[in-house]
């Protein structure tokens, strides 16, 4: 009966000191995304002339706090999870700047109700950031073992509402079309045409656009009610290219 009691009172000491534990390594993250955040709201003001302000939206910054990209971070980089750089994932990817996931985000402008398609799911990253604002993302990965791999970090970290799938986001995705925003997360050489078709009119699209080995720019795209096209430049950038059978 002692033995018994003893056990119990072992056991129950054992989860209080795992829940101590994990306990004290959420902080640890949270005191990190709180760290991180600080260089980002600097580098939005230093980039303040390209983004035309100098703050990003309190909807983002909470968004930014929130997700914890550490999860979406291969184990042997984890270390490097809440440093403001990119990381690579695997297949020739990389997991974005937080402060280009941020400022990305940021330009959508988006609502709580509005439709959001990501174009390169990559580590499903900037997937969770879009999900912390809007339940309606669709994210769209060309590398079938990235889709898979991102899908269940998502399901894993309680973003299972995300629709991820496999295939070329050059087309988008038709059949949830059109979106209030589309964002692309890989450098085209070119606005795909198909990407235009489905975003919705006064809809936002952000994408990088130039070659791999020449000068990038991250472009906002609009379209009005007579289906015309405003596009304008915003920063130089540099990212992986845009890959697929187009």
């Amino acid at each position: 009966m002692q033995h018994a009691y003893l056990y119990r009172l072992f056991m129950w000491f054992f989860i209080l000191l795992i829940g101590s534990a994990q306990l004290m390594a959420d902080d640890s993250y949270q005191q990190k995304r709180d760290q991180l955040m600080t260089l980002i709201e600097k580098d939005i003001v230093d980039n303040s002339d390209f983004l035309d302000n100098n703050r990003l939206s309190e909807q983002v910054v909470i968004a930014m706090r929130a997700v914890p990209r550490h999860e979406f971070v291969p184990q042997k980089h984890r270390h490097q999870a809440y440093k403001n750089r990119p990381l690579p994932i695997g297949y020739g990817q990389t997991i974005s700047q937080p402060t280009i996931v941020a400022m990305m985000t940021d330009l959508l402008q988006l609502k709580a109700t509005d439709s959001v398609l990501e174009v390169g799911t990559g580590s499903g990253y900037q997937a969770a950031v879009l999900a912390e604002i809007t339940r309606n993302v669709y994210s769209i990965e060309v590398v079938t073992e990235l889709a898979e791999r991102a899908a269940k970090d998502l399901k894993r970290t309680g973003y299972d509402y995300v629709k991820t799938r496999t295939g070329d986001g050059y087309y988008g995705w038709k059949e949830a079309a059109p979106f209030d925003a589309i964002i692309v997360t890989a450098a085209a050489s070119h606005i795909p045409p198909p990407l235009i078709k489905q975003l919705k009119v006064g809809g936002r699209m952000i994408i990088p656009v130039g070659n791999q080995f020449m000068l990038q720019h991250l472009v906002l795209v609009t379209k009005d009610a007579a289906d015309n096209v405003k596009i304008r430049q915003i920063l130089p950038v540099k990212f992986v290219p845009l890959i697929g059978k187009h």
